[in-house]
């Protein structure tokens, strides 16, 4: 379990990390409440702790398990790319993940990292038969059929996925 302010934050302050400014809060809006922001460096162990946070949040809004266990896996993976393609497992590039809710009780995450982007028009789909042996496009394809919406803004660097709480 992570506290509020917890271990990522301290990972924050305890490293210089560049250019924050690329990495502003995304705007999410109204109706929309933020319950939970954090920026991390780009290695792969400060994925989980930012998973079960996020997972918290879930059972705050009383998600069934089947669509918490929706939610953890689309940001375990959504995480993992930006970490792994986004910024090459550069710890001093940075992943930034946030959490709001809605007031039906959905949630919409952002994940945004701080590398230089891509297309995600151009990701093989994973189903078609010449890709069905290769090693990359299954993440974003799963992403794509766990959420309820899935879009990619600012040049592929940031994605925004939402769930909803109703039946």
């Amino acid at each position: 379990m992570l506290p509020r302010g917890g271990k990522i934050c301290e990972l924050r302050e305890s490293q210089n990390l560049p250019d924050e400014s690329k990495l502003q809060q995304p705007a999410v809006g109204e109706p929309y409440k933020v319950a939970f922001t954090t920026r991390f460096p780009a290695e792969v162990e400060a994925i989980a702790p930012v998973v079960e946070r996020v997972m918290e949040i879930a059972r705050q809004l009383k998600f069934p398990d089947e669509k918490e266990a929706e939610i953890g896996l689309a940001l375990q993976e959504a995480l993992a790319n930006a970490v792994k393609h986004g910024c090459k497992n550069d710890p001093n590039l940075t992943v930034q993940c946030t959490v709001a809710t809605e007031p039906s009780g959905g949630m919409v995450i952002v994940v945004r990292d701080s590398g230089p982007g891509f297309d995600p028009g151009k990701v093989p789909n994973p189903k078609e038969e010449e890709n069905i042996f290769s090693d990359h496009g299954r993440g974003i394809f799963m992403i794509n059929q766990l959420m309820d919406e899935v879009r990619f803004e600012r040049g592929g660097t940031e994605l925004h996925m939402r769930k909803s709480n109703k039946p």
